[in-house]
């Protein structure tokens, strides 16, 4: 999952292909996990010990919202958004740091990729329990800073947050009315996947004295 879509396998494996005869630097491994199923969570984990020794950096992206609302939503839907965007993220952070931890990584870092949903409830009922559980997340990233510190490690905790980022995101939240979906991201001049990973590498380029807590950023024209 990625972003609240399914990806097809295909499309990792096709992005790593464009990666490699683009001449990047570096190797993107594909690998396929239902991030709303702990036991698949944790076979990723011990595949990338087995095959990549561990993991020094983790971006915890995935996320989806349901039109589920407060009043009369379903509760399979506020599970699944309880799951992929809370459970899964403090899986992959637990795993992570262990990985980290067990290898003696002082320097390592995990990125939360939140939401200005968790950081304001705006007056969208199909969204308020999606609200709720980025509200977590932004909790949980200041809870992982501060036991961090207590464990007196250097690794650090970042959240970004951004508004309307053009993605699958609205598709799956309004995947009965794939119009109005694609109306989403026409109003305005939207995020683009591009600005997102811009500002995981400012993070990760910061120095290592500077932790940055939180980066809020929409489009220029959003107003919400």
């Amino acid at each position: 999952k990625a972003d609240g879509c399914f990806l097809p396998f295909s499309l990792p494996q096709k992005l790593a292909a464009e990666c490699q005869s683009a001449g990047y630097p570096g190797t993107l491994i594909p690998y396929k996990c239902d991030l709303s199923n702990e036991e698949e969570i944790l076979s990723m984990f011990s595949a990338i010990k087995t095959l990549h020794q561990g993991v020094d950096v983790c971006i915890n992206n995935a996320g989806l919202a349901r039109p589920e609302p407060l009043l009369s939503g379903k509760t399979e839907g506020w599970r699944t958004m309880i799951d992929v965007n809370v459970m899964a993220v403090s899986i992959c952070t637990r795993e992570a740091y262990q990985s980290m931890k067990e290898r003696n990584i002082d320097d390592g870092h995990i990125i939360n990729i939140n939401s200005m949903n968790g950081h304001s409830v705006v007056p969208q009922s199909v969204v308020h329990f999606y609200s709720a559980t980025k509200y977590a997340v932004t909790a949980l990233t200041e809870g992982l800073r501060q036991e961090l510190r207590e464990a007196k490690t250097h690794i650090r905790a970042t959240c970004i947050s951004p508004g309307l980022v053009e993605t699958g995101f609205a598709f799956k939240l309004h995947d009965n009315d794939p119009e109005r979906a694609a109306a989403t991201y026409e109003s305005i001049r939207c995020l683009k996947a591009e600005d997102m990973a811009n500002a995981v590498i400012y993070v990760l380029s910061a120095p290592p004295h500077v932790q940055i807590g939180d980066i809020q950023m929409r489009p220029t024209e959003q107003i919400s």
